[in-house]
């Protein structure tokens, strides 16, 4: 009897690709067999449109479900921190990949030396620092209130370059899209004071919700520690009702036999900042995120913003 080759859908960009690549190269190890098939984001014809049942809209997430909903793949992937917190009807998360970076990183133009000493100074300046982030738009403006934020958009590539082609001083990335791909300059540097978004960094597969083969399969590459992790910080964004364009974050890590999990709401021009911060053994951690979402909704003036978000969606 033939075995099965898992059909494994990915977008067509450079970094969605590579991801893809990898989830097939990982299946091949365990010699399971499995291909890509290429999804466009635009013009599909599908049958079937993702029902998301807390009405938010995966923007990088919906040509993928439609093809799992429709049969067309047996798995989706995707950067986990694009994936809306209640996934569509009838699909499922079936594994997390081993978490690479959750850091933010900054590309910037200039000497490394002085864009350095003149950000730990925090001191007002003129610089002009790109991002299409809601959120690290908030927690720039937080800490450098005086700086201009620009809009930047496309893939990485295109982003790049645009640094280039524009007076900035500076864009704001995902270490771990760049890393991928081999596309991290030189000139950029870690943004250590910046939490992230949910989940940023991990790779997830998803499969539908009725489809056992597929699940058992994607489930040998599961890293429990990543899963957990990003469980607890999807579910602080979840409880607050954020999405993936939201100035909400979150992380969550092992520390010895604890997990530490920080989560913060910013205001969107970033006047206002509130943080939480909690931690649990490492066997009772179930409720850690929800629990840390509804410290922070005890607080009038975080409440207000995060009421702010849900009614603006």
């Amino acid at each position: 009897m033939k075995k099965k080759s898992f059909r494994i859908g990915t977008r067509e960009s450079e970094l969605a690709v590579w991801q893809a690549s990898l989830v097939k190269n990982q299946l091949e190890e365990k010699d399971i067999e499995s291909e890509l098939v290429f999804i466009k984001s635009e013009g599909d014809k599908d049958t079937i449109t993702p029902l998301y049942e807390i009405g938010v809209q995966g923007i990088f997430t919906k040509a993928l479900d439609a093809a799992l909903l429709n049969d067309k793949i047996d798995f989706a992937v995707h950067s986990m921190k694009d994936v809306p917190t209640q996934l569509a009807a009838g699909i499922r998360q079936a594994a997390v990949l081993k978490r690479a970076s959750y850091k933010d990183i900054l590309v910037f133009k200039g000497n490394k030396k002085e864009i350095t000493e003149r950000l730990n100074k925090l001191q007002p300046s003129t610089f002009t620092i790109a991002t299409s982030s809601i959120r690290r738009k908030a927690q720039w403006l937080h800490r450098y209130p005086n700086h201009q934020i620009e809009n930047l958009r496309g893939n990485v590539n295109t982003r790049l370059r645009k640094i280039e082609e524009n007076d900035w001083n500076g864009a704001i990335f995902a270490a771990a899209g760049l890393e991928r791909i081999h596309l991290r300059p030189e000139n950029s540097i870690d943004l250590d004071w910046m939490l992230p978004a949910p989940a940023q960094g991990a790779i997830t597969i998803s499969c539908r919700e009725n489809d056992d083969i597929s699940l058992s399969a994607a489930a040998l590459l599961n890293d429990e520690a990543t899963q957990i992790c990003t469980t607890i910080e999807r579910d602080f964004l979840r409880t607050l009702l954020g999405g993936c364009s939201t100035p909400i974050s979150g992380l969550a890590v092992f520390e010895n036999d604890k997990i530490v999990f920080k989560g913060s709401v910013c205001s969107v021009n970033g006047k206002e900042k509130f943080d939480v911060k909690k931690e649990a053994d490492a066997e009772n951690y179930n409720d850690l995120g929800v629990n840390a979402a509804e410290e922070l909704l005890q607080n009038e003036e975080a409440k207000k913003i995060i009421y702010g978000i849900r009614n603006a969606k």
